[in-house]
């Protein structure tokens, strides 16, 4: 009787053992980060959490290189400032946070989840209508800009914001939008028109709405606004507002420079107190 009770016990740790993963657990490590690679970042960071098989793996350069851009050393070859890094692990969520590339032109980062990549446009890259007329303009400096000089609109009654990105710069077959990242001055006025349109192009495609960049008088101050909601404010979690100006597909990144622009030469209402940080196109939710 106590032999068929020591038994079955050890068929029930068996059994266990195996339901946790401990016939996975049994297999090389590089085959463990085989079959996790395609997974997601952060589905393998999780599979570390729940399982020891997995654990080794998930930390692996092997894994986590093939999480990383194919074009990720010539990105660094871009950075303003050197990335330092221990791993491949670490080297990814470095970069998961925004780093200066192309001379503080553009900055560059990866979506945590993904890995798929995330640029904003500095205003100096951009084309700003009269940006450089201290009458309507002033470039100033923030410390929580990204960016050492970002303009402050001081008074016009019409604007005309562009920038533009070349396509193989950003993650292939991937779904993007792009908005506006700002602030407002406590006095801001003017940047409700309804004639202020929103645009991306990329070759004979384009995606418009109309924009405004003032919360509307009857909004609930504590309502979400859905990411990428066409033509909302909404804020983020780095202390900007940002307004979608429109989406496209980056298919082969054969589709040459994508076109993003902001403007409002119809009602010529003036306008006062915008503060820009850039255009930035990320992957969509």
């Amino acid at each position: 009787m106590a032999t068929q009770k020591r038994v079955h016990a050890e068929e029930e740790e068996e059994e266990e053992g195996h339901y946790r993963g401990g016939g996975f657990a049994k297999l090389p490590e590089e085959c463990v980060a085989q079959v996790l690679s395609f997974t997601t970042p952060r589905d393998s960071c999780r599979s570390a959490l729940v399982s020891k098989a997995c654990l080794s793996a998930a930390g692996s350069d092997a894994l986590w290189d093939g999480f990383l851009p194919s074009d990720c050393a010539e990105i660094l070859s871009r950075a303003v400032h050197p990335v330092e890094y221990s791993s491949k692990k670490d080297l990814y969520f470095r970069l998961c946070h925004p780093i200066l590339v192309d001379g503080e032109q553009m900055s560059f980062q990866l979506d945590r989840a993904t890995g798929k990549k995330t640029y904003m446009i500095s205003p100096v890259k951009m084309t700003l209508v009269h940006g450089y007329n201290h009458i309507y303009w002033t470039w100033i400096s923030l410390p929580e800009s990204r960016f050492a000089k970002v303009p402050e609109l001081l008074s016009v009654c019409w604007f005309d914001i562009y920038g533009s990105i070349d396509s193989r710069l950003l993650s292939r077959q991937t779904a993007y939008v792009a908005y506006i990242v700002f602030k407002l001055v406590p006095d801001a006025y003017g940047l409700d028109s309804p004639y202020q349109k929103g645009s991306v192009i990329q070759g004979s495609y384009e995606s418009a709405n109309y924009v405004s960049l003032q919360p509307e008088e009857e909004e609930e101050s504590d309502e979400e606004t859905e990411e990428g909601q066409e033509g909302r404010m909404r804020s983020r979690e780095d202390g900007w507002l940002e307004v979608a100006l429109g989406e496209f597909y980056n298919d082969e990144g054969d589709g040459g420079e994508v076109e993003m622009r902001l403007i409002e030469t119809d009602e010529l209402q003036w306008k006062h107190g915008l503060i820009l940080q850039g255009f930035e196109v990320r992957p969509k939710k």
